[in-house]
């Protein structure tokens, strides 16, 4: 078995205002990295559309309709101060649902060792219904559920290296004993959540804030002292991945000071949990990362750890 690399080319069509970071060039870049001939023997898919059925996983149905409704036939329409749609936008949302639809199906049934979704918008910042920060549907949640409801999986986790901290998903499993979702971001930083304080009511989240000028070091001793024994612990039989790769030194919207190694690191930590206690199942979203070389570049480093499962 491979690792599956899943996108689709309708997540271009998703338009932001100039200037704005989350943009289609970020697609590309991930996409000319991954052409390198290291990466020939990967298993390519294209996403399929996320079906409304599996959103309301997480999303209430008249949360998904709104959205549907504010989707526009020309031009951009604003759904907050910095998320967006435009005629491709809905589509896009839609294929990054079905791309971790996809993965978490092709990973369970072993067809593939483990899988990576290039696909854009981003998810984690979306709530249960609300959508913020780039994010319309929660995509790593939605798959998370999913994997638990069409496949009967209990325990899920979700770990999340974005630099943002990822309020949605914390705001749909706040309450739910069996996904735990981690997280490493910098603190003060958009959205303000994520403190250490904020554990949910079972005890299943997991905050392991970083200050402004942190780099690998912290970061590291951050999941090896925070989230990965709590990771053992809880024993999850699919970890599921918010890969964001905006905590690169060269990322234009945080502090932070990861470099490469850093991510092939955390990805072959992660690695060795699924390995212990999830059959080596691994599903890793693409999130953020806004500098096009620290994220290509990190991309290819997160992939290449994958390719060694």
């Amino acid at each position: 078995m491979s690792t599956l690399l899943i996108s689709h080319p309708a997540c271009l069509n998703h338009e932001t205002p100039a200037g704005h970071p989350e943009r289609a060039d970020r697609l590309r870049a991930i996409e000319q990295a991954l052409e390198d001939e290291k990466f020939q023997s990967l298993a390519r898919e294209q996403a399929p559309l996320g079906e409304l059925e599996t959103i309301a996983l997480c999303h209430p149905m008249d949360y998904i309709e709104a959205i549907q409704d504010a989707s526009p036939q020309q031009g951009l329409v604003r759904l907050d101060a910095d998320t967006t749609m435009s005629p491709g936008t809905l589509e896009a949302a839609l294929r990054c649902v079905g791309g971790g639809i996809l993965a978490v199906d092709e990973v369970v049934n072993r067809k593939a060792a483990n899988a990576f979704v290039a696909t854009r918008p981003p998810g984690h910042h979306a709530e249960t219904s609300r959508p913020m920060g780039f994010c319309l549907f929660n995509n790593a949640a939605i798959a998370a559920r999913y994997a638990q409801k069409k496949h009967g999986l209990g325990r899920i986790a979700i770990v999340d290296f974005d630099v943002h901290h990822g309020n949605g998903s914390q705001d749909i499993f706040w309450a739910d004993k069996s996904v735990m979702y981690c997280s490493t971001h910098e603190m003060p930083l958009y959205p303000g959540t994520g403190a250490t304080s904020e554990r949910g009511e079972h005890n299943t989240i997991v905050n392991a804030p970083l200050s402004a000028g942190d780099g690998g070091n912290e970061f590291r001793e951050a999941m090896e002292v925070a989230i990965l024994p709590r990771l053992r612990d809880f024993k999850p039989e699919l970890l599921v991945i918010s890969a964001g790769f905006d905590a690169h030194t060269r990322d234009p919207l945080a502090n932070l000071n990861l470099v490469e190694a850093d991510y092939s690191w955390v990805t072959k930590e992660l690695m060795a949990v699924a390995d212990q206690y999830a059959d080596g199942r691994i599903v890793s979203l693409l999130e953020g990362g806004y500098d096009l070389q620290g994220l290509s570049r990190s991309v290819a480093a997160h992939v290449s750890a994958l390719m060694t499962g």
